[in-house]
């Protein structure tokens, strides 16, 4: 990964010597390779500030099909469906479907149907035997095709490929890049605060600083999307489905594309229950995390405009609101949330506070909210999020939740 100043360098020297960049995905980095679009476009937003002016840009949004990683290994190895067949020995013998098993492993048994299929194989009584002398691995060219062109002109292919989830079609976006007015192959830099230092020294006087741009017209964005999955949300919230009725709203993608500062790390949770809703097979998971997330919340003894949260996700097979409750010493109160449903704040009791304090939230996903994402209405995932800061008060008696975060600092009069 290059760092901002780089790209930012590579794109100064190519329009210096290139006077524009048609689009941005033909860079070359100068160890030879593909710049990252997304990083790209931070650096391009650095150099088109008001302040700066240096260059010009504009999106341009192209639709690809892109390989999943069991497409990529396909791609390079050959199918599971050919490698059934290359593992079956010439002859009125063949090999025992155990055999297969054991040779193969999960290959043999996603090979044997698509194998059977094309007419390759045959049963002869407990042994599978080839009813062919050679075979063309089709799946594997129509990968190849996918990976080097980003499509394939026989739509049936895709529609077949994405079904077995060895491709999918992705928005890429790139950009088309001009000088600005004020172009230059040397960045100015900038000061973003007045430091100490430069009260002492009286630098302050001549530094030039870094706008602050409380009224951005352009925030940032995310225009990467399973296609088909954004189509299944938008569905869900505007009209319904799954059971549910939806919101009936006008869903957008332009709110959908904004990037903001996350509330909770159930977005983080979301996209790793995605990955998991693509594998072949499911299989049962526990995903924790702790990071950072931000409220608009007036800063009190027990609040926090950014804290952090710890978080926990449990999916499996016939789950019930039983299997999240049974913890001891914790008090539970039905609650509304957008995406799970049963629902339930967490308390937990504070002795220095004297009071009952919420702790977390917790519930169910909603069929809504999983079944987009490719899960079958067997499974069920409970989830529950709790602060560190709040805990951390109880448990050592801590009466406000500032001194949990906050640094003490001696005061003092410049």
């Amino acid at each position: 990964m290059n760092t901002t100043e780089e790209l930012q360098t590579l794109l100064l020297t190519t329009l210096e010597e290139k006077g524009s960049v048609s689009n941005t995905k033909e860079l070359i980095t100068p160890d030879g390779k593909e710049v990252d679009q997304q990083a790209l476009l931070g650096a391009l937003k650095s150099l088109s500030l008001a302040d700066k002016e240096m260059v010009q840009y504009e999106p341009i949004e192209e639709e690809i099909w892109v390989l999943t990683d069991e497409g990529e290994e396909i791609a390079d190895k050959g199918s599971h469906e050919a490698k059934v067949f290359d593992a079956i020995p010439v002859g009125e013998e063949g090999i025992s479907i155990q055999d297969l098993q054991n040779l193969l492993g999960e290959s043999a048994k996603i090979g044997q149907g698509k194998a059977f299929k094309n007419k390759w194989i045959n049963k002869n009584g407990n042994n599978l035997i080839r009813v062919v002398d050679s075979i063309v691995d089709q799946t594997r060219i129509d990968l190849e095709i996918i990976r080097s062109t980003g499509t394939h002109s026989d739509h049936k292919v895709l529609s077949e490929l994405k079904k077995r989830k060895l491709c999918d079609k992705q928005k890429k976006v790139s950009y088309s890049v001009t000088k600005g007015s004020q172009f230059s192959l040397t960045i100015e830099k900038q000061a973003r605060d007045i430091t100490f230092e430069m009260l002492q020294s009286g630098e302050w006087q001549d530094a030039k600083f870094k706008k602050y741009n409380f009224d951005a017209l352009d925030p940032a964005t995310c225009t990467q999307f399973p296609e088909e999955y954004l189509e299944r949300v938008k569905e869900v919230h505007s009209v319904g489905g799954y059971g549910s009725i939806g919101y009936g709203y006008d869903w957008k993608i332009e709110e959908a594309q904004k990037m903001i500062l996350r509330t909770h790390t159930t977005a983080v949770s979301s996209t790793m229950l995605y990955d998991l809703a693509q594998q072949k097979e499911f299989r049962p998971v526990k995903y924790f995390s702790i990071d950072r997330v931000f409220r608009n919340e007036t800063v009190d003894a027990t609040h926090l405009a950014e804290f952090h949260q710890v978080e926990g996700v449990i999916a499996d097979k016939g789950l019930t609101l039983g299997d999240l409750i049974g913890v001891k010493n914790l008090r539970f109160k039905p609650a509304y949330n957008p995406y799970t449903e049963p629902s339930m704040e967490i308390f937990s009791y504070h002795p220095g506070l004297g009071k009952w304090v919420e702790v977390g939230n917790s519930g169910m996903f909603r069929p809504e909210m999983l079944e987009p994402m490719g899960f079958g209405p067997e499974v069920r995932v409970i989830a529950w999020g709790l602060s560190l800061e709040r805990p951390t008060m109880i448990k050592y008696g801590i009466d406000n939740i500032r001194e949990v975060s906050a640094t003490p600092l001696e005061c003092f009069h410049l």
